[in-house]
């Protein structure tokens, strides 16, 4: 029968002592202990020249290995992995080639020897289900914009607000917040705007202080941003695949940030988060750029940002309205509901090539439609309801 691991030692003792004793020949024995002639012989060879050492296994291990990674080159990869303790082979690889190492390893070797160390961590990671991507294909065509969810410090809970440019991921703003109000967020935006310049279109998720609840309704801040020429969108609800980029920025924040540190203060925040946010932008390789950094596929926009714009100017053929207290416009005998960001502001009712169907617009967005005809029907029908 095959040697049983726990008891292989004195197996072979038994088998060498037979066959010095000579009562059987090599092949009978060999086949009553289920080992191979070749087998037997390796072990009476052992025997010989080491004693009951030689009975021992010996590591499968070659004593030479050409292409083992130097020691020196190891220490480098863990020294950059103590320096980016988040980041995996791919990442330091490119990391080491920017830094122009002279013996560069694959990124599986590198992979392979972090989790020979003891410093790679998978299990418990949760698996992410990958999504679609799209990608704009300039820079500053598109900026999403999103609070992270709040956590909390020492005093206080911090709202970190981010924005991201869609094409190069380069982070725009990451703000340590105290609070997700408009004039807080106009604040930091203006900050990103005087450095960046202006985005075509800014897209954002439904929740206060830059969405609303009633579809097409602007909010305080939408309407500051399409004065200054940005065209607002938002996501669709419950899909925050929509802002994809930034959510995943957002995981890697927690990653690389706010899962390995706690904060006494939203300065304490914000002190950890410019550092950060500089790394992110341009030394942490990201995959989805080919491993290049987002700064690398970033430029500034030719859009300068002006405190006081000037007014925008519809077209001729608009039917322009101003907006009245009771967040209104008069068009055609009929009140039509705008909401109560744009009152005192100006509105135009652009006409279709559908009979009585107009578009409304404020500066350059568009925001509802109307069907006269339809909202003629509808008041008929009411005061037909009333004189019954």
């Amino acid at each position: 029968m095959p040697w049983k691991e726990v008891i292989t030692v004195d197996l072979r003792r038994e088998f060498i002592h037979l066959v010095e004793r000579g009562s059987l020949d090599m092949t009978t024995l060999c086949q009553r202990y289920g080992v191979s002639r070749k087998t037997g012989y390796k072990w009476l060879r052992r025997y010989d020249q080491e004693g009951d050492l030689g009975l021992f296994d010996r590591s499968r291990r070659p004593q030479n290995q050409p292409r083992r990674t130097p020691e020196s080159v190891e220490l480098i990869v863990l020294g950059l992995r103590q320096r980016y303790p988040a980041w995996g082979g791919r990442k330091l690889a490119r990391v080491m080639r920017n830094e122009d190492y002279c013996h560069i390893p694959s990124p599986s070797t590198i992979t392979e020897i972090l989790r020979r160390h003891g410093v790679l961590a998978t299990e418990g990671q949760p698996t992410i289900k990958n999504f679609i991507s799209f990608e704009h294909p300039y820079p500053n065509d598109l900026w999403q914009m999103d609070f992270k969810g709040d956590f909390p410090m020492s005093r206080g809970r911090c709202h970190a607000l981010t924005v991201l440019d869609d094409h190069s991921r380069f982070s725009l703003c990451l703000a340590a917040c105290g609070n997700e109000r408009t004039e807080t967020v106009r604040t930091q935006l203006v900050s990103a705007f005087e450095r960046y310049g202006l985005p075509l279109r800014m897209t954002m998720d439904n929740g206060s202080p830059w969405g609303c609840a009633a579809k097409g309704r602007l909010t305080e801040l939408s309407a500051w941003l399409i004065e200054h020429g940005v065209t607002v969108s938002h996501s669709r609800p419950y899909h925050p695949q929509t802002q994809g980029k930034d959510e995943r920025f957002h995981r890697t924040l927690d990653t690389e940030l706010l899962g390995r540190r706690s904060f006494a203060d939203l300065r304490q925040c914000q002190k950890a988060f410019d550092p950060w946010r500089h790394r992110y932008n341009t030394e942490r390789p990201h995959e989805s750029l080919n491993m290049d950094t987002p700064i690398d596929h970033y430029q500034p926009s030719q859009r300068c940002y002006q405190p006081s714009p000037s007014e925008y100017e519809y077209s001729p053929s608009d039917h322009v309205r101003k907006v009245c207290k009771n967040m209104t416009s008069s068009f055609k005998y009929h009140n039509v509901f705008i909401g109560q960001a744009l009152i005192g502001k100006r509105v135009a009712f652009r006409p279709t090539t559908v009979d009585g169907e107009y578009t409304i617009h404020y500066c350059q967005q568009k925001i509802g439609s109307i069907n006269l005809n339809e909202m003629s029907k509808r008041t008929v029908k009411g005061y037909n309801r009333m004189n019954r």
